[in-house]
């Protein structure tokens, strides 16, 4: 018995160990092995591994014979802050990551685990992509991973972090998933590489142009996060699962409360001009709303005209959506509408109240974002928060125009509770763009048209955009001093704790996509 425990025990630590030359080339080319991940990722001591020993049956085509143990992909579960996760991690030290039979089996049994058992699942993403000389198992391969995505989307979190190559039909898991963390630098996504776009369109790019986490985290917005090194990354997902719920079943972890409701925040008095057009960073305006040190911020660098993040009231976790005057006024457009649906419809599935900050001139006019079909898109905000039965904050800042107005969570499409601000002006359109389109005739055979739109200015003003027009008419419940927002937030979401909401009895409904 003993020399076969020996030989077990060798054996496991050769596995674990892998071959000192491949991970030399991994270190190399400024990548952390798979185990150097799970190590960063997981509480110490907690990774539990299975299908160790896994590997492929069959050769594959000029394969020389080689079946290492682990088949290329590390799969287990361990803990994040005490909290049960299932994670897999590609290794691309063993075949270059490659999906073949057995590595995708892997995958396939930890994402039914990961349901079964109702724990975020975690992809540590490193790949060459399908293994070709396996041939179309690889591709099946994909195909359960993509159909197991889909069964658990709005069941249990699901993350992909690229840390190195992810090409090919790869690119779609990542795409299915919830949260996308890529690292600059190391970590490329496409479809299609450099040479088959070269080879299709005669056009130059390199892999980073391509599909870099620049690329993705400024312009396609398939990334969420983007960071500089794998540590910094790692520590953000940990982060990110602190605040999630393990289901949709699971309220969101809580932490102790901070006596938010009896917090005011004087700094909020002078963050925001009164004048509607000059420009502010409504970050500020979060950072007085919410506990401090709370704020994970999602798509940072891409649609900036609003903003998305995760955070914290009073200890529990709350989505904010707002929009940033900072970026082309604040406008609502076609990738704003994309980006603030997606996390509204997350938010829903997963219990996570909502607080929507208004300071909105409209949406962004133009022939580029009629053709872009800022219509369907804005759509998407519409139906994402029409459909939505977590608690529901507004909270109007400072201008609400127009159909933007609506599409930011007013009280007309199901909002619980619309707060606003003494100087808030809720209208179709400000009030000089009003006065020269009702008043077009008058103003053009006046005298001294200056004069008169002045004056008809302030009588619009005064008779249709009063900080209590929309309060006297029920689409504000309460108008508030901006330093009580906090604990008047605060205590909201306490009156919606017990919120329950029901649906139409139906199969789905059809989102515009």
């Amino acid at each position: 018995m003993a020399g076969i425990r020996l030989r077990h025990s060798g054996l496991r630590e050769q596995i674990t160990g892998g071959d000192s030359a491949a991970v030399e080339r991994q270190h190399a080319l400024g990548k952390l092995t798979a185990r150097e991940r799970l190590d960063l990722l997981l509480d110490e001591g907690t990774f539990l591994e299975i299908d160790m020993y896994r590997r492929r049956q069959g050769g594959g085509l000029r394969s020389g014979g080689r079946r290492p143990y682990t088949d290329g992909v590390i799969t287990g579960s361990g803990e994040i802050f005490g909290r049960r996760v299932f994670v897999y991690a590609q290794d691309f030290t063993v075949f270059g990551g490659s999906l073949g039979e057995a590595h995708a089996a892997k995958i396939h049994k930890l994402m039914d685990l990961a349901l079964a058992a109702g724990a975020p699942l975690i992809a540590l993403n490193d790949s060459g992509g399908a293994r070709i000389q396996e041939g179309v198992v690889a591709l099946n391969g994909y195909g359960g991973i993509f159909q197991r995505h889909v069964r658990a989307s709005g069941v249990i979190p699901q993350i992909s972090v690229i840390l190195g190559p992810c090409a090919g039909g790869a690119a779609y898991s990542p795409a299915l998933t919830d949260f996308t963390f890529m690292v600059r630098d190391t970590a490329q996504m496409y479809l299609t590489g450099p040479d088959v776009v070269e080879a299709v369109s005669g056009q130059r790019v390199t892999h980073a142009e391509l599909g870099g986490a620049e690329v993705h985290g400024g312009r396609s917005g398939v990334a969420t996060f983007v960071h500089d090194d794998e540590e910094s990354c790692l520590e953000d997902v940990r982060y990110l699962v602190s605040l999630l719920p393990g289901n949709n079943l699971e309220p969101a972890p809580a932490s102790p409360p901070l006596g938010a409701a009896s917090d005011e925040r004087p700094a909020l008095a002078e963050i925001v001009p009164v004048e509607p057009n000059k420009p502010y960073d409504m970050r500020r305006v979060i950072d007085e709303v919410v506990d401090p040190d709370s704020v994970l911020e999602l798509h940072e660098h891409w649609a900036r005209n609003v903003i998305c993040a995760l955070a914290r009231i009073d200890g529990e976790v709350v989505g904010v959506v707002a929009n940033q005057p900072m970026m082309l006024a604040g406008v609502l457009d076609a990738v704003a509408a994309q980006k603030a649906a997606r996390f509204v419809r997350f938010c829903d599935a997963f219990g996570i109240p909502l607080l929507t900050l208004v300071d909105v001139p409209g949406f962004l006019p133009g022939v580029d974002q009629e053709h872009a079909g800022v219509i369907r898109h804005g759509a998407k905000l519409l139906y994402a928060y029409c459909e939505a039965t977590v608690p529901r904050i507004q909270v109007i800042v400072r201008k609400a125009y127009g159909g933007a107005y609506i599409v930011m969570d007013s009280r007309s499409i199901g909002t619980d509770l619309s707060l606003a601000w003494p100087a808030n002006e809720v209208a179709v359109m400000g009030a000089a763009g009003a006065v020269n389109v009702i008043f077009r005739k008058e103003l053009a055979a006046a005298e001294d048209p200056e004069g008169l739109r002045a004056e008809l200015i302030a009588e619009y003003t005064r008779e249709l955009m009063h900080p209590h027009y929309s309060a006297e008419r029920g689409l504000v419940d309460d108008v508030i001093d901006p330093v009580q927002t906090r604990a008047a937030v605060a205590r909201g979401l306490a009156m919606l704790r017990t919120k329950r909401g029901s649906s139409p009895q139906r199969k789905h409904g059809n989102v515009p996509l």
